[in-house]
This record gives C-alpha cells, sequence and structure tokens, in this order.
C-alpha cells in the first residue's frame, strides 16, 4: 500500500488562488475610489485655509487679496489653488489636483460672483 503524505493537492490550491482573485477583484476598485476622496479633501482643506488667510488679509489691508502672492498661505502637494477675484466686498477661488479631474470652488461675501460649483456663500463645493 502506498502512504499518504501530508501536503495540499492542486486542486487545493488552485481553489485558494481562485478565491485569492476574487477578494482582489472586489478590494482594488475600492482603494482607487479612496485615493480621489482624498484629493478632494485635500482641496477643501486648501479652501478652507484660504478663507482664514483672506480674512486675516481683510483685518490688515481693508480689502481681500486677488492673488496668493501678499497672503500667508501655502497649498497642499499636488493642489494648485488659483484666486479668481479679490475685491473689498468679496473673493472666489478654485482648486485642481494633479491627481484627478475635480474641481473645488469656494466664494465669500456680496461682490463676489460664484464660481461653479459652490453655490453657499464660504461653503467648498466639487464637481
Amino acid at each position: 500500500m502506498r502512504s499518504r503524505t501530508s501536503g495540499f493537492t492542486l486542486i487545493e490550491l488552485l481553489i485558494v488562488v481562485v478565491i485569492i482573485g476574487i477578494l482582489a477583484a472586489i478590494a482594488i476598485p475600492k482603494f482607487a475610489n479612496t485615493k480621489g476622496k482624498a484629493y478632494v479633501a485635500s482641496m477643501k482643506s486648501d479652501l478652507r485655509n484660504l478663507v482664514t488667510a483672506q480674512e486675516s488679509y481683510l483685518g490688515d489691508n481693508q480689502t481681500y487679496a486677488s492673488s496668493l502672492g501678499g497672503l500667508a498661505f501655502s497649498q497642499s502637494a499636488g493642489v494648485t489653488v488659483t484666486i479668481a477675484e479679490g475685491t473689498a466686498s468679496g473673493w472666489s477661488a478654485t482648486t485642481k489636483h494633479s491627481g484627478t479631474n475635480t474641481t473645488c470652488a469656494i466664494f465669500y461675501g456680496s461682490g463676489a460672483t460664484p464660481i461653479a460649483p459652490a453655490t453657499k456663500e464660504g461653503e467648498p463645493a466639487c464637481q
């Protein structure tokens, strides 16, 4: 008689590989979506920080900044912040990230022209 040695059969190993493949196919798209959400969160955070910098600038100069040059503000890595307008009565800005096609915008004050997708004053919105 033959003695059976301990170990796995080829079928058992193939089943394990198939199960791992199925789990990976489910998990990978979820992780890719998480990266995009992190980019959007970074852009919104930069817009909120810009609000603080603009209010500080207003206190010193009685007008909002029309460019990033005079502000005590630094943007996150990969994020581009653009101030569309800055007047004594309001300002608006947009952000983009190099890792996504999403654009975020914000406007503040009665003299600021809303930039899509922002619809509520002082609240960052993305699309």
